[in-house]
C-alpha cells in the first residue's frame, strides 16, 4: 500500500467526546500502517469565528492557527474530519473554521466565470455523529449536511469526500461507541 499524508481533524468543539475517540483511532491506526499523520482538535485552536464584514478583498488576516489547518489541509493527500451534527449542522466553531480559512486564492479560484477548486486531487473522509437515525436523515432531510460538506464545503475546495454516519450517539451504549472506534480504526489503517 502506498503511504499518504493525512491530516485529521477533530472538528468538536470539546475536549472529550466520540468525535475525538473516532479521530484519535483514525489516526493511531493510519500511523501504525506507515503513514504520516498530522493531527489538530478544534478545541484547542484559537481564532475569530466571525468573518466579518471584509469581503474577500479586505479579508481578516488568518491567525496563527487557521494557517496551520490550511497549511496542512495543503500538504495532505487525505484529510479526515470528524464532527456532530448540531442543528442540522456542523458546531459554530467548525462552521467558523470553514468560512475564515477557505478563501479564494487559496483553496479557490474566482477568476472565471464560475469558482475553481484549487485543492484537486486529493481525498477526504468525514465522520459524522448525529441522534438523527440513518432512514430518517436520507428521507425527510435528504442527507442535507452530506451533501453540504461533499459539494459546498469539501468538494468546493477540491477534496473528493466520502462520510460515514454513526448515529444514535447522544445516548449510545459503550458497545456501540466501542464498535465505532474500530470502524474509525480500520478506515485509518486502510488510509480510506
Amino acid at each position: 500500500m502506498t503511504q499518504k499524508r493525512i491530516f485529521v481533524l477533530n472538528g468538536h468543539p470539546a475536549e472529550r467526546s466520540i468525535s475525538s475517540a473516532l479521530v484519535d483511532a483514525y489516526a493511531k491506526a493510519a500511523e501504525l500502517a506507515g503513514h504520516e499523520v498530522r493531527q489538530l482538535n478544534l478545541h484547542d485552536l484559537k481564532f475569530d469565528m466571525d468573518y466579518g464584514m471584509g469581503g474577500y478583498k479586505n479579508a481578516k488576516p488568518l491567525e496563527p492557527d487557521l494557517e496551520t489547518v490550511l497549511g496542512n489541509i495543503e500538504w495532505a493527500e487525505h484529510v479526515v474530519v470528524s464532527t456532530p451534527m448540531w442543528w442540522g449542522g456542523v458546531p459554530a466553531k467548525l462552521k467558523g473554521l470553514f468560512d475564515r480559512a477557505f478563501l479564494p486564492g487559496r483553496t479557490f479560484d474566482t477568476r472565471g466565470k464560475l469558482p475553481k477548486p484549487m485543492l484537486k486531487g486529493r481525498t477526504s473522509r468525514v465522520f459524522l455523529t448525529s441522534d438523527t437515525p440513518g432512514w430518517y436523515f436520507r428521507l425527510i432531510y435528504g442527507n442535507a449536511l452530506i451533501s453540504q460538506l461533499k459539494k459546498q464545503v469539501l468538494g468546493f475546495i477540491g477534496l473528493k469526500t466520502k462520510v460515514t454516519t454513526f448515529s444514535g450517539a447522544s445516548h449510545a451504549p459503550q458497545k456501540k461507541i466501542d464498535h465505532w472506534v474500530e470502524k474509525a480504526s480500520d478506515y485509518g489503517a486502510q488510509a480510506l
